[in-house]
């Protein structure tokens, strides 16, 4: 029998209003109640319970009870953690973890003789699984993660049945104490992986993680001022069950609808899950669309500009590029002034009420840029090719990735205006020295084109059937390769 906290009820209940205040939060539950005969203390949060069910358990009538107690002479220890007619009643013997599990919405109960448990009676607010709006498929599952991380893992636990499937829980940060699972199947995620995030997340002392998955990643890779996404982030249960059984990891963050799936590479984010269910060959057309939309969101605009700028070099039949007439304005300044509207007109759909949205963007894209064109101040190609960028980047399904193309896509475009076609070539060969020395988790983010491993790269290009028997990705480490 564990040993008890509190000498009696009163020396809990003082403890509770210092830990809590004496009625300083309206919201912070102390009820005397007794249960069966005991006197005992009720410590819980209003807003975080299920009350119903709280008071379902508490006006329970239970004869067997009381005379299993009565026959056994069972104390309160005994009678709480044997005949409480519910089936997650936790005994503490720390105060901390005990007020930690009252703040994540437990039930606390301290008895006469100071014995402390909880009772998980939890209903987080929050809504049900629907789908992500950031990764929608035309056939397939409906149902995407939500802020509640018991949800976000029985819905991975219905699509992998597995025993090996595991969720580590754990607390970060000293005030938000947020809750964080690693999920991996054992047997196939790599164990130097799993160490790895294990070490990086009992360094992290920190006051709070209000922005969950995000300030994760920055803590976990260090990724100071790098624009590339280290993780893929994931609202879909199904894509997030498919990497953990290629032996991948995923981290989930309570409050959050995004998994954190590593080690990842840049092609991890041009993937899609409209790949999979489409035949093997429309798969594979949309997956090389999906790619040349990256190459071509990150080069179309430099390259055009290049070939305005240097029309020697142009042969014969490509003699229609460019514009047929010049503007008071700099081509340059154009480029770089419609690039940034477009910037300007997605964060204002991002912020505009969604009744409104349709409105604005009517106005935006066709008013403001007829008008633009007719005052001189853009010439039509301009508007044509920035529109055809900004199609290009919408393509590419990770929004942080796509952000990142267009950084890189300026920084390309201001080199190219400085230096020419040096520049524009230079540009190119710096940015993918740039990419080829991430390595996150020790995985090359350019992997498997650098270093080159030809048939991994072929599945990169090709989404071959299911039944060719894939093994998993060697990135990932896993002791257990063969999938079929």
């Amino acid at each position: 029998m564990k040993q008890s906290l509190f000498t009696n009820i009163e020396a809990a209940k003082n403890f509770i209003k210092d830990q809590f205040g004496d009625g300083e939060s309206f919201d912070v539950g102390i009820k005397d109640m007794h249960i069966w005969s005991m006197p005992t203390l009720l410590i819980y949060m209003n807003g975080l319970i299920d009350s119903s069910m709280l008071t379902q358990l508490l006006t329970l009538t239970q004869p067997t009870a009381n005379q299993l107690r009565r026959k056994h002479e069972l104390n309160e220890f005994e009678a709480m953690n044997t005949c409480f007619p519910y089936h997650s009643v936790t005994i503490y013997d720390s105060k901390d973890a005990w007020v930690s599990a009252i703040l994540s919405g437990q039930l606390g109960i301290v008895t006469s003789q100071g014995f402390v448990f909880t009772v998980d009676v939890r209903s987080y607010p929050g809504r049900q699984p629907e789908e992500p709006d950031n990764e929608k498929v035309i056939r397939g599952a409906r149902d995407g993660f939500t802020e509640n991380i018991l949800q976000n893992t029985a819905l991975i636990r219905r699509r992998i049945r597995d025993v090996s499937l595991r969720f580590e829980l754990t607390k970060i940060s000293t005030r938000g104490q947020t809750d964080i699972a690693i999920g991996y199947i054992k047997g196939l995620a790599s164990k130097e992986h799993i160490n790895f995030l294990r070490k990086r997340l009992k360094e992290i002392q920190h006051d709070g993680m209000t922005m969950t998955d995000k300030s994760l990643e920055e803590w976990l890779f260090k990724q100071k001022f790098h624009p590339v996404p280290f993780v893929r982030y994931t609202e879909r249960a199904d894509t997030c069950a498919a990497h953990l059984l290629e032996g991948h990891i995923a981290i989930i963050v309570d409050t959050s609808p995004s998994v954190i799936l590593v080690p990842t590479t840049i092609f991890h984010h041009l993937q899609h899950a409209e790949e999979y269910r489409q035949a093997p060959l429309i798969g594979t057309f949309v997956r090389l669309s999906r790619m040349a939309g990256f190459w071509m969101s990150l080069t179309f605009l430099p390259f055009w500009y290049l070939l305005v700028k240097e029309k020697e070099h142009l042969p014969d039949f490509l003699s229609f590029i460019g514009p047929k007439e010049m503007a008071e304005v700099p081509l340059f300044l154009q480029l770089v002034f419609a690039d940034l509207g477009l910037e300007f007109l997605r964060l204002a759909a991002i912020h505009t009420p969604t009744p409104l949205s349709t409105a604005m963007g009517l106005v935006a894209a066709i008013i403001i840029g007829q008008i633009a064109i007719d005052v001189g101040l853009f010439i039509p190609e301009v508007v044509l090719y920035t529109a055809i960028a900004a199609i290009f980047t919408f393509a590419i399904p990770s929004y942080e990735l796509s952000v990142a193309t267009k950084i890189f896509r300026n920084m390309l475009l201001v080199i190219t205006a400085i230096f020419g076609g040096v520049g524009y070539f230079v540009g190119l060969l710096l940015l993918f020295m740039y990419f080829s020395s991430l390595k996150p988790m020790g995985v090359p983010y350019l992997w498997p084109l650098v270093p080159f491993f030809p048939k991994a790269f072929s599945r990169i290009l090709v989404r071959f059937p299911i039944s060719s028997g894939a093994l998993r990705p060697f990135i990932v480490q896993s002791p257990n390769r063969k999938r079929s």
